[in-house]
This record gives C-alpha cells, structure tokens and sequence, in this order.
C-alpha cells in the first residue's frame, strides 16, 4: 500500500468514525421508534465499515513487519 492509499484509508476512517457520531447523536434526539430502527441499522452499518478499514490497515502493518524481518 502507498503512502497515499494510506492516506485515503485513514481518511474513510475518520469520515466513518463522524458518521458514527452523528448517527448516535442522531439516535439520541429522536422519539419515533421507526427512526430510531433505521438510524440503528445505519449505525451499525457505519461501525462495520469503519472495523472493516482498521481490520486492512492492521493486515498490512503485519504483512510490513513480517516483511521487514
């Protein structure tokens, strides 16, 4: 992985990790059930995504170091 696909994985992880926010916020201040059901499920969406882009970024950091030795 380049410097700038780096770069660009940290990056969606930031974006993920403000979509999460606000989706928890968002959560927070609703009364409809109906609402709150469909922001869970974007939720949790946003967390996969998000654990799915660390889980890459760690596979590399040990493909790195396994390398490197």
């Amino acid at each position: 992985m380049t410097q700038k696909e780096l770069l660009y994985v940290e990056d969606a992880i930031g974006h993920e990790q403000n979509i999460i926010s606000i989706c928890e916020d968002t959560i927070n201040n609703l009364e409809d059930d109906n609402l709150v059901s469909f922001m869970e499920k974007e939720l949790k969406k946003h967390m996969s995504m998000k654990e799915k882009l660390i889980n890459m970024l760690e596979d590399k950091a040990n493909e790195w170091s396994i390398t490197t030795w």
